[in-house]
């Protein structure tokens, strides 16, 4: 997979794409990323990106224009090399909410280019240039780095080969709709508190059960809202029973 990220803050993305899983997964040549410095896309001579906004207000605007060539270029790289239709990401507070679904979407594709937007926001007529608006929460961050850095490591753990052990994502919080079930490792008795006897057992469907249950419990415990959007089978709907019972 390619990704191309567009910023005018370069330097924020070097050390998260270089560590952990990112690091590993360039290393491998499962992922490529490459960071473009809009400013080097300007026609100015002091290499400006930003204007005020027509109608008066606060703040600055993104240009149009660097965005624009910087993606073109992007896109006419990806095009040279005869890959699949890319999909350009923007990082808005107006997009859809970022998503674990989201994730699975974007590590199908071949092509990733992720604008990341700044100061009061970018010039409308970018739109017509990008296929996906995205926003990683209501809540305000002061550019589209962040953001970016959160849909490249959700999207890249997904890749074929990324992880160590493939099973890791699919028993995810949010892989299947809730949350993950408590992890725990030696030593068998820290400060008192034991490990819990079923994960001893070595009983794997006693495991696999204990695990559901408290995948849901925790659900419902922190994220309830998680239950009304997740098709529980009937295992699911019993062991919820037992949840509440228990409480």
């Amino acid at each position: 997979m390619e990704i191309d990220i567009l910023t005018i803050f370069p330097g924020m993305f070097y050390g998260p794409l270089s560590e952990s899983i990112l690091g590993r997964a360039q290393e491998k040549g499962i992922l490529t990323v490459r960071i473009h410095d809009i400013r080097d896309f300007s026609t100015s001579k002091h290499r400006v990106v930003d204007d005020y906004p027509f109608g008066g207000g606060p703040g600055m605007v993104m240009k149009a224009e660097p965005i624009a060539a910087a993606t073109e270029h992007a896109l006419a790289a990806r095009r040279a090399a005869g890959g699949a239709p890319s999909r350009v990401v923007m990082t808005t507070p107006a997009g859809a909410t970022f998503s674990q679904e989201m994730a699975k979407e974007f590590a199908s594709c071949d092509h990733l280019v992720i604008i990341c937007g700044h100061y009061e926001g970018v010039d409308e007529r970018v739109s017509s240039l990008v296929t996906d608006r995205v926003s990683v929460g209501d809540y305000v961050l002061t550019g589209g780095e962040l953001p970016a850095m959160v849909m490249v490591d959700a999207t890249a753990r997904l890749l074929p080969g990324a992880l160590g052990d493939e099973e890791s994502a699919s028993s995810d919080s949010f892989w299947n709709g809730i949350l993950d079930y408590p992890h725990y490792t030696r030593p068998r008795i820290w400060r008192g508190l034991e490990v819990p006897e079923v994960l001893l057992s070595g009983d794997h469907e006693r495991i696999r059960i204990w695990r559901r249950k408290q995948a849901l419990k925790r659900t419902l415990k922190w994220r309830p809202d998680l239950l009304d959007q997740v098709e529980l089978t009937g295992e699911d709907v019993e062991l919820l029973k037992q949840v509440m019972e228990d409480s």
